[in-house]
């Protein structure tokens, strides 16, 4: 289209402006990352339609108080028809934070995570038709919480309590929240190797799968996540399982308050 063409059809109040900005959108990334195209090619892959977009909404703190622990919240629950949500950081030593697949959830999950250095965080969110959707913020952060040890070793009966799960869920909000007992070593401390959940899957009393997450190092000790369900389809208790890189085997319950 020619730059006339273009004027022409701007003031005659025709769409040029939203169908320039799709074309625009793809191609301009709000955090000027050097490091983004990598990782978006190793990560997704070389996709069709891809694009930052305002409605994928990644929150977190502008600077990293404690490095082991930064809290996340990722939504994009504006969008429909989610099915998959890759969480990383440009400046990550790894930069696969996690991945989750909401399934029957909300595409919203809340989690904590180790950061290295100041760096983009990403949240990729694909729709069923192949399209992602990108979000970022950016967390400045002192470093190195990505190769510090794990602290639970420095208690004796680490090993008796690992897989532990700890939450509630509060139906008439749609909301559960779980924490599971568990070193989540990167490999990246000395003479430690890798040892971290691979895979945690929510269920309903019936066994069906109603969401997974796929976890990765960069997720903290203990890892903590609240994911978010329609009230309407909330049940009251979630069964939780998975399993670590070392085959221990996760399985809890996570049910409502006692309100009696």
């Amino acid at each position: 289209m020619t730059r006339t063409a273009l004027v022409a059809l701007t003031v005659s109040g025709l769409a040029a402006p939203a169908a320039l900005a799709d074309v625009q959108t793809p191609l301009q990334d709000p955090m000027n990352s050097g490091m983004w195209e990598y990782h978006q090619q190793n990560l997704l892959g070389d996709p069709a339609d891809i694009r930052f977009d305002d409605r994928v909404i990644v929150r977190g703190p502008g600077e990293a108080e404690d490095t082991v622990n930064v809290p996340l919240l990722v939504d994009a629950s504006a969008l429909d028809n989610v099915d998959k949500i890759v969480i990383s950081a440009d400046y990550g030593p790894i930069p696969h934070i996690m991945t989750y697949y909401p399934g029957q959830a909300e595409a919203k999950i809340a989690l904590r995570f180790k950061i290295d250095q100041g760096t983009a965080i990403r949240a990729s969110v694909r729709t069923h038709d192949g399209a992602w959707h990108i979000g970022s913020t950016y967390i400045d952060a002192a470093g190195g919480g990505c190769s510090a040890p794990a602290a639970a070793y420095a208690n004796a009966d680490w090993y008796d309590r690992l897989g532990e799960i700890h939450g509630q869920v509060w139906p008439a909000s749609g909301r559960a929240r779980m924490v599971v007992d568990h070193p989540m070593d990167t490999g990246l401390a000395g003479d430690i190797p890798v040892f971290i959940i691979e895979d945690l899957y929510l269920r309903d009393d019936a066994g069906t799968e109603l969401a997974r997450l796929e976890l990765f190092e960069p997720v903290n000790e203990d890892p903590a996540f609240t994911v978010y369900f329609d009230p309407e389809i909330m049940p009251a208790s979630l069964h939780v399982d998975g399993r670590d890189n070392n085959g221990n085997e996760i399985e809890g319950l996570l049910q409502a308050a006692d309100t009696h």
